[in-house]
């Protein structure tokens, strides 16, 4: 049977689980998602720039994978939510620049699965971001590069 542990960041995360309740990670065995984490500092205070906002979201997804042993570097899979016009058919480079320079970054050259959605309201009127993510811890180093591709080695 797999452990349970739940994690909460100090700082921002400490907050928002005492006002709404929720952890901000949960790892079972090697598995690790966390909840949306946004632009925030450890007020909940959201930058003006949408640049630094998306920055400290990335920030904060990895103060919070930290929280139950994890790291970018173990990342699978990203969802980002980007607040959007009503109408708007993209969400457009001014978003999609800095996430890509932001892998770029934090992955060191991991390509994870990535699911980006536009909406009209997030959890905080100011937002304009939220991003989660699935990790499995010690999966960065169970890879190979393979021409073009990522391949996992067999445990």
């Amino acid at each position: 049977m797999s452990t349970v542990t739940f994690g909460i960041a100090p700082g921002s995360g400490e907050k928002l689980h005492k006002a709404l309740g929720y952890s901000g990670a949960v790892r079972v065995g090697d598995r690790v998602e966390t909840s949306g984490q946004a632009g925030v500092d450890d007020d909940l205070v959201i930058p003006e720039s949408l640049e630094d906002e998306i920055i400290q979201a990335f920030d904060n997804v990895e103060r919070t994978l930290a929280t139950v042993g994890a790291t970018w570097k173990d990342v699978i899979h990203v969802n980002s939510y980007h607040k959007v016009a009503p109408g708007d058919d993209a969400i457009g480079d001014d978003h999609n620049m800095v996430m890509a320079e932001q892998f770029r970054r934090r992955l060191d050259g991991r390509a994870p699965i990535w699911t980006e959605t536009g909406v009209t309201a997030l959890g905080l009127a100011a937002m304009r971001v939220e991003i989660r993510v699935t990790a499995i811890v010690g999966s960065a180093n169970r890879t190979i590069a393979s021409g073009d591709r990522i391949v996992a080695t067999p445990d």
